[in-house]
């Protein structure tokens, strides 16, 4: 029996073929809503205080997010990358499992921590931060299920930082945290800005996780549901298609720079 065989060619088509089938399915979803929309009533919304306010509010939040889980998420991926202890592999499994939830019940076990009535929400209370109906709830819910891309590719990046380079730097008499900012940081820098691009890319989409911690002030995706279900899909596509505009603006302007960054390092 003859086996079936692609010669370069054939297999160059086959994927090429496959590839167009994936990039139309997510692009012309995207192009319909862009293109469908009347400008006139893009830049009306564009105009409206409401919806500049949510989107200003959901760049904010993702990005103080973002910044949280550097200055938490770096130290556990620089751990899980270069060290073994016992429950390594629970704590990898933990640090991944916001990925897989339903994010609204990540909402519920959130609210259940940090809610007013329970014992860490009271003690943030007492000092005056409420997650409940608040920009801190908002940021919280996005950390929570964000912060895994972040770790990810942190770990990532610094198991591909060489160890023998570490050696030599200790050899030298460097101590471990000049290592670490001085050696380890920086060849997994680019990782991590990936990381922190998604990581924030991630908080911005969020959605199940923020209402159910705090419907008000509304974040973009909160308040296009709530357009949705006052105005119906006509009357939001002008705000979906601002929305994804922006978005698109935002990451293909990072992923430009991470793109001269790499430029940079290679020559």
């Amino acid at each position: 029996m003859s086996r079936f065989k692609l010669d370069g060619g054939s297999l160059t088509f086959m994927f090429i073929l496959l590839a167009l089938i994936i990039v139309l399915f997510i692009g012309v979803p995207v192009a319909k809503v862009i293109f469908g929309s009347n400008p006139s009533l893009v830049w009306q919304n564009l105009l409206d205080a409401r919806v500049m306010s949510s989107i200003w509010l959901t760049v904010y939040t993702a990005f103080v997010a973002t910044v949280l889980g550097l200055a938490f998420g770096v130290p556990l991926a620089y751990l899980l990358a270069k060290r073994s202890f016992p429950g390594k592999g629970v704590i990898e499994g933990l640090v991944n499992l916001p990925i897989v939830i339903p994010h609204t019940a990540a909402g519920i076990a959130l609210l259940f921590v940090f809610g007013r009535t329970f014992t860490a929400g009271r003690a943030f209370e007492a000092i005056g931060i409420d997650f409940v109906d608040s920009k801190a709830g908002i940021v919280i819910a996005m950390l929570f299920v964000s912060v895994p891309f972040l770790i990810e590719s942190a770990k990532e990046g610094f198991k591909s930082v060489d160890p023998r380079i570490e050696s030599v730097a200790r050899t030298l008499g460097a101590s471990p945290y000049t290592v670490f900012r001085l050696v380890s940081l920086p060849l997994a820098g680019r990782s991590i800005l990936s990381g922190c691009l998604l990581m924030w890319a991630r908080g911005i989409s969020e959605f199940g996780a923020v209402v159910i911690l705090t419907y008000h002030p509304m974040i973009a995706p909160v308040l296009l549901y709530e357009r949705l279900q006052t105005h119906g899909l006509t009357d939001t596509l002008p705000i979906a298609a601002l929305l994804l505009i922006i978005s698109l603006v935002i990451f293909v302007a990072f992923r430009k720079l991470l793109s001269r960054d790499n430029k940079y390092d290679r020559t």
